[in-house]
């Protein structure tokens, strides 16, 4: 646990032996421990089948959340808590530190179970499951289900806090802790009601004449949707894959831009959900953000590290960069509307800009959104032809070209993002190779914004 600060060791210690207290069992409360041997097992082995080479890993953990949920519609708080252990602590982690993330891993599911355990009693839900009223079951299975869901949504996004420093994910950096703990538990909300229905389906069956062996059954369609979403993972991450290493073939060939790409995915990211927009297309934007310059790859590089202004002969070849790049992507299917921003992030509102002088509402919406990420980092990283101007300096160098450079909402979205979570450019370059006299505005000289 060394690798973890002080407060986040401290949260591990205090879920862990908070989940060694549920696993105390209720005064004159029967342990079925058959019931408990099997529902673990299941959940161990569930655990090791979807971490197994076989078929990939979609995602850390919880992913058979029906087995637990089963376990907490049927058995006493303490014995479904029980029924976790083997699972959450015999299962590798793949990042260290490994006792703590072992640990937290079983303390959080823990909590969430027994606590799901308690309100489905509390709510007469194990009569409801042993008459098999199933009006009832599905109310007193949605309450535990909301609970479960709550629990592990504050214990997720406690300890994020407490390691990463921010709210939660890097995407939700702007909104306040509420805001996001309320993110995170709607998006969690709906894949953990999908998993509660089917470990009430799997005790209604326990209960009912036909016995456990009719409970596994359920395991069988819950297993081939885990199998589509796992594929579905594994293609995301040979995306992943891909764009990096397109990436890192731009900033091999460009040593002053290295992290360029990767900041301006993150500030087109920020512009559009500023914007508003849906988490699929601001993915996409990131992608867009990230691939802009790749068309780089087919210029010379003695262009691209030049000190001082380009001939015209010299920016008529750096202007056939997003060409280049759109031929490159232009066959990467997921990417969307990205492939747009790649060919047209360079024009300008007033059509005075390349590879087609497009004006207006004919340059695509991302490639606009694009182009202020792409001036504003362009602005505050060291070139081999500029410094790094501040951060104010540059975002009112892009309000002054907003209207007729730039897209005046996107500015706008940009400004006003930045103004509640702020920016810290990384100075990409050695400040030795930088050249010392102020940097020209981005807009007055041929080829500075390359």
């Amino acid at each position: 646990m060394e690798a973890l600060p002080g407060r986040a060791r401290a949260l591990v210690a205090g879920v862990a032996l908070s989940g060694l207290l549920c696993l105390l069992p209720l005064p004159g409360a029967p342990v079925p421990w058959w019931a408990v041997a099997l529902l673990a097992a299941l959940y161990g082995g569930c655990e090791l089948l979807a971490r197994s080479r076989l078929v990939g890993t979609p995602h850390p953990g919880g992913t058979f959340y029906p087995v637990l949920l089963a376990g907490a519609f049927l058995l006493p708080p303490s014995a479904a808590a029980l029924a976790v252990l083997p699972g959450a602590l015999l299962v590798p982690v793949a990042w260290r530190p490994y006792p703590a993330r072992r640990l937290w891993r079983a303390g959080r599911l823990v909590l969430a179970v027994w606590a799901a355990s308690r309100v489905h009693r509390a709510a007469g839900g194990r009569e409801a499951v042993a008459d098999c009223d199933v009006p009832l079951a599905l109310g007193t299975a949605g309450a535990a289900v909301l609970v479960f869901c709550l629990v592990l949504t504050l214990l997720d996004g406690a300890v994020l806090a407490l390691t990463s420093g921010v709210p939660l994910r890097r995407g939700e950096r702007t909104a306040g802790p509420a805001v996001a703990w309320g993110r995170l538990f709607l998006r969690s909300l709906a894949p953990i009601t999908v998993h509660g229905l089917a470990g009430l389906m799997m005790a209604l069956l326990w209960r009912s004449p036909y016995g456990p062996v009719a409970a596994l059954l359920v395991l069988l369609p819950m297993g081939v949707s885990w199998w589509a979403f796992a594929q579905y993972h594994r293609e995301r991450a040979a995306h992943q894959a891909t764009i990096r290493a397109l990436v890192q073939a731009v900033d091999i060939k460009d040593g002053y831009t290295r992290g360029h790409s990767e900041r301006v995915g993150q500030a087109s990211m920020m512009i559009a959900r500023e914007l508003g927009m849906d988490d699929e297309r601001v993915e996409v934007l990131r992608f867009a953000g990230i691939l802009h310059d790749v068309g780089k790859l087919g210029v010379p590089t003695r262009l691209l590290t030049k000190d001082g202004p380009l001939t015209p002969e010299e920016r008529r070849v750096i202007e056939l960069h997003p060409e280049y790049g759109h031929e490159m992507v232009r066959g990467i299917s997921f990417l969307g509307e990205a492939r747009e921003a790649v060919l047209h992030h360079h024009e300008r509102l007033d059509g005075t800009g390349y590879p087609y002088g497009l004006a207006g509402s004919q340059i695509p919406e991302s490639a606009r959104v694009v182009a202020v990420a792409d001036a504003f980092d362009a602005m505050t990283s060291t070139r081999s032809y500029s410094r790094a101007r501040p951060v104010p300096v540059a975002l009112k160098e892009l309000q002054r070209c907003a209207g007729s450079h730039f897209d005046p909402r996107m500015v706008a979205a940009l400004v006003h993002v930045i103004g509640r979570a702020g920016w810290h450019p990384a100075v990409t370059a050695d400040d030795a190779r930088a050249v010392p006299a102020p940097a020209a505005p981005v807009t007055d000289r041929p080829g500075a914004h390359r």
